[in-house]
């Protein structure tokens, strides 16, 4: 084995905003409402193998905020980050991906949300730290129960 073999990798290649989306079906008539809109925030990891030993990683968030049954705005936002990842142990790989990559992704999504909410008009919507390692675990378990 070479030292090069033997060395392991892990670089950011670059971080990137892949896709970004905001919606106002409802505007502007609903912009008078005075209630107090109900905020639904989903998010998803992502992972593509680019080349060999190239990843890349997204983290998507999609809020929607309603009054009663009617959209006051739906914003879907995908950060993406392309990571060198070369010679780890193969038990080291998922948690690379599934917890740091997204760590490192996550805080650019959390601020590209809060600033299309604004300048759409809005109060921003500031989206919770994110327990990855929680998070990639719970799949971990959940794609276990699957096989079973």
């Amino acid at each position: 084995m070479s030292d090069e073999q033997a060395t392991p990798v892990f670089q950011i290649q670059r971080v990137y905003l892949k896709d970004l989306s905001l919606e106002q079906p409802n505007s502007p008539a609903i912009l008078t409402s005075t209630e107090q809109p109900s905020v639904d925030i989903q998010l998803a990891v992502g992972m593509e193998q680019v080349a060999d030993g190239i990843v890349e990683v997204t983290v998507t968030a999609t809020v929607t905020t309603k009054i009663e049954d009617k959209t006051v705005f739906l914003v879907e936002a995908k950060q993406a980050g392309i990571f060198e990842v070369r010679n780890l142990p193969e038990d080291q790989m998922g948690p690379v991906i599934g917890i740091a990559c997204p760590q490192i992704i996550y805080p650019y999504l959390r601020g590209n949300v809060a600033d299309t909410i604004q300048r759409a008009g809005f109060p921003p919507v500031h989206l919770a730290e994110i327990n990855f390692q929680a998070m990639y675990e719970q799949q971990q378990q959940q794609a276990a129960a699957s096989v079973q």
